[in-house]
C-alpha cells in the first residue's frame, strides 16, 4: 500500500522538478547515478559472498569486540551498511551466529558508513573525481563479460565505484547550477524546530532512497555549494541516520523471529542514537570544533565538519548502548516471540538466507536437523515408543515386551501435518539458492538434500511396518510377538544412537565409523533370517506370519539404511576432499555381509 502511494508521488516531485529546473534534472540524473553505483558494488561484494566473507565473519564474531570491528572493517570496505544489515540479518536467523553478536555487528556498521562521507567530503569534493571515474568504468565494463565469477565480480566493484564518482559529480555540478535559479539556503530553519524538521526531512529521503550512503553524499554536495545551512545539515544527518533502519526491517519482514529481533535492535538503537544528538547538539558542536581544530580542519570547512559530527554522534551511540546490550537482548527476545504454529513450518529457511552460500548451507542444516527431530517423534511413536523412553538410557526392550496394546498412532496423518510442509519448504529453498553449483557449497546442498530424503523414506518405511506392528507386536504367539519386538528395538535403538551421535563433535566421527552400525544392522538381519527357517519349519508361526515377517524385515533394513544415510550427511564433518575419499574406502553392503559370513565360519571353526 506504502509503495502505491509512494511511487507516483515521487514521480510527481520530479517531474514538478525538472519543469522548474533544468539543473534539477542534473543533480536527480547525479542521485540515480550514484543509486545505481550501489547496486552494482552491493552486487560485486556478493559475488565474493560464497564462503570468505561468512567464513571471515563466522570466526570474527565469537566476541563482541569482534563483532564491533567486523561490522566497522566490512561496512568500511564495502561502503554500505544495508548489505552488511542484510547478511547478518540472514546469519543471525540461520542461527550461524547469535543475536548479541548480531546487535555488535550493526553497532560496528553505524560507526564504519561514517567513513564515507569523510571519503566524499575530504577527496570527492575536493578533486575532480569524474576523471577517475571513466577508467573505471571502462576497465570495470570489460571484467564483466569474463567468464570468472571472480573477475565479474571485480568488474561489479569497479562499474560501482564509477558510476558513485560520477553520481558525486552530477550531484555537485548540479547543486552549483540550481543555485542560480533557487537558493535553497533561503528555506533553512533555524532553532529546535528547524532540527526536528530537517531531521525529518533526512528520514524521509533515506526511506525514499534506501541508503543513508546517498543521502549522507547529497548533503554534502548541498551543503559544499551553500544550498543548505550547516546546522540543517547537522540536523539532515541525523534524519539519515535513523532513516537508514528501514532497509534492516524490509530484509527481516521475510527473516524469522531472530532476524525480527536484529531489525529492532538496529532501530532501537538508530533512534537513541539519533534523540541523543537532538538533545545535545550543542554539546555535539562544541565538540566537533574542538575535535576539528585538534586534527587541523579548517573552521570554514563545513563538509569535514559534518563528517566529524557524523562519527561523533555515532560512537557515542554506540558508547551509551553497548553497557545496556543484555538488557536489550533479552527486551527484543521478551517481546518478539516465535509465531506459534498449528501446522509444522520451517524455522530457519527465509529469503535473506537464499543469495549467500554458506548461509544458505547453515540454513537447510538447521532445518534439516529441525525435521529429524520431528521425524524421530513420528517415528518413535510409529513404533510404539514414547520419545522420551528413546531419548532415555533405559531398555527398550524391556520397555516393548511390558506394553500390552498399540497407541493408536496414524503415522501418515501426522506426516502430513507435520513433516510434509517443512520438507516442501527445504525442496523449495534449495532450488532458488542463487550460488553457481559448481562451488563447494554445492556438494554439502546435495547431501543436506538427500538426507531429508533419507528421513522422509524412512518414515514411509514405518508408516508400511506399522500395519503388521500393531497385529503382531501385541499378538498371543509368543514368537511372532517377540521377533516384532526386535525389529522395532533394532530401530529404536539406531535412533537412540543418532541422537547421541548428533550431539557429539562433527569431527569426532567420519563415514567410516558407520560401518560399525551397518555391520550390526545386517547382523541383526542375518539372525533373522535363520530363526524365521526354524520357526516356521518348527511351526512356532504360520507360514503367513512368516511372509509378513520377511516382508517387514525389508522394510526394516530399509528405514535403517536411510537413517544411516541421513546420519552420515548430516551428523559426519563434510570436509569434500575427506568425504570423498572416506566414501571410496568405505564398504559396500556386500563387503560388509561377506565380512559376516566370514566372522561367523571362524566362529564355528
Amino acid at each position: 500500500m506504502l509503495k502505491k502511494v509512494l511511487t507516483p508521488s515521487i514521480f510527481l516531485i520530479l517531474a514538478y522538478g525538472f519543469w522548474i529546473s533544468p539543473n534539477f534534472k542534473e543533480i536527480a540524473a547525479g542521485v540515480a547515478i550514484f543509486l545505481f553505483g550501489m547496486l552494482s558494488l552491493e552486487k560485486g561484494f556478493k559475488s565474493y559472498t560464497g564462503g570468505l566473507l561468512e567464513t571471515i565473519l563466522q570466526r570474527t564474531t565469537d566476541k563482541l569486540w569482534k563483532a564491533l570491528t567486523f561490522g566497522v572493517a566490512s561496512t568500511t570496505l564495502m561502503q554500505s551498511s544495508s548489505l552488511v544489515s542484510v547478511i547478518t540479518i540472514s546469519f543471525v536467523s540461520a542461527g550461524l551466529i547469535g543475536l548479541t553478536e548480531g546487535v555488535g555487528i550493526i553497532f560496528g556498521a553505524n560507526i564504519g558508513t561514517t567513513t564515507g562521507a569523510w571519503l566524499v567530503a575530504g577527496f570527492g569534493l575536493k578533486v575532480n573525481i569524474s576523471a577517475y571515474a571513466m577508467p573505471m568504468l571502462v576497465f570495470g565494463v570489460i571484467l564483466l563479460f569474463q567468464n570468472s565469477k571472480t573477475q565479474k565480480g571485480l568488474g561489479y566493484i569497479l562499474v560501482g565505484l564509477g558510476f558513485l564518482f560520477l553520481g558525486i559529480h552530477y550531484m555537485k555540478e548540479g547543486f552549483d547550477a540550481f543555485k542560480d535559479n533557487i537558493d535553497l539556503a533561503q528555506f533553512a530553519v533555524t532553532g529546535f524546530i528547524g532540527l526536528l524538521l530537517y531531521a525529518l526531512i533526512g528520514i524521509i529521503a533515506t526511506v525514499v532512497m534506501q541508503s543513508s550512503h546517498a543521502t549522507m553524499v547529497l548533503i554534502i554536495t548541498a551543503l559544499s555549494v551553500q544550498q543548505i545551512t550547516y546546522e540543517n545539515a547537522l540536523a539532515l544527518a541525523i534524519g539519515a541516520n535513523v532513516g537508514t533502519t528501514i532497509t534492516a526491517i524490509l530484509g527481516a519482514m521475510s527473516a524469522n523471529h531472530q532476524g525480527k529481533r536484529l531489525a529492532g535492535a538496529h532501530l532501537i538503537f538508530n533512534l537513541v542514537t539519533g534523540l541523543i544528538a537532538i538533545i545535545f547538539i550543542e554539546q555535539f558542536l562544541l565538540a566537533v570544533n574542538w575535535a576539528s581544530d585538534l586534527i587541523g580542519i579548517n573552521s570554514n570547512d563545513d563538509t569535514l565538519k559534518l563528517a566529524m559530527f557524523h562519527t561523533l554522534f555515532n560512537v557515542t551511540g554506540v558508547l551509551v548502548m553497548l553497557p545496556f546490550l543484555t538488557r536489550l537482548v533479552s527486551m527484543l527476545e521478551l517481546w518478539i516471540k516465535p509465531v506459534a504454529q498449528v501446522k509444522n513450518t520451517a524455522k530457519y529457511l527465509n529469503d535473506a538466507s537464499v543469495d549467500f552460500p554458506d548461509t544458505a548451507v547453515e540454513a537447510v542444516k538447521n532445518e534439516t536437523v529441525h525435521m529429524f527431530e520431528i521425524g524421530m517423534d513420528i517415528l518413535s511413536q510409529g513404533l510404539n515408543f514414547k520419545t522420551t523412553d528413546i531419548l532415555s538410557d533405559k531398555d527398550l526392550g524391556r520397555i516393548a515386551g511390558a506394553q500390552k496394546q498399540a497407541m493408536g498412532f496414524n503415522v501418515n496423518q501426522s506426516y502430513e501435518i507435520r513433516i510434509k510442509n517443512i520438507y516442501s519448504e527445504i525442496i523449495s529453498f534449495i532450488s532458488r539458492a542463487t550460488f553457481s553449483w559448481e562451488e563447494k557449497q554445492s556438494g554439502r546442498i546435495h547431501w543436506l538434500r538427500n538426507a531429508n530424503r533419507n528421513i522422509v523414506d524412512a518414515i514411509k518405511g514405518v508408516q508400511h511396518l506399522n500395519k503388521n506392528l500393531v497385529k503382531y507386536a501385541f499378538s498371543d504367539n509368543t514368537n511372532i510377538r517377540s521377533e516384532y519386538n526386535k525389529l522395532r528395538v533394532q530401530i529404536a535403538g539406531l535412533l537412540r544412537e543418532l541422537e547421541l551421535i548428533r550431539h557429539q563433535d562433527p569431527d569426532e566421527h567420519s563415514i567410516l565409523s558407520f560401518d560399525v552400525i551397518k555391520a550390526e544392522i545386517n547382523d541383526a538381519d542375518n539372525s533373522l533370517n535363520e530363526r524365521l527357517i526354524r520357526l516356521i519349519h518348527n511351526k512356532k508361526i504360520t507360514p503367513l506370519m512368516g511372509t509378513s515377517l520377511i516382508n517387514d524385515s525389508g522394510y526394516t533394513m530399509d528405514i535403517c539404511q536411510n537413517l544411516i544415510a541421513m546420519g552420515e550427511s548430516l551428523f559426519v564433518s563434510q570436509d569434500a576432499k575427506k568425504s570423498s575419499v572416506e566414501r571410496e574406502i568405505s564398504l559396500t553392503e556386500d563387503e560388509i555381509n561377506e565380512a559376516i559370513v566370514n566372522r561367523d565360519r571362524s566362529e564355528d571353526i
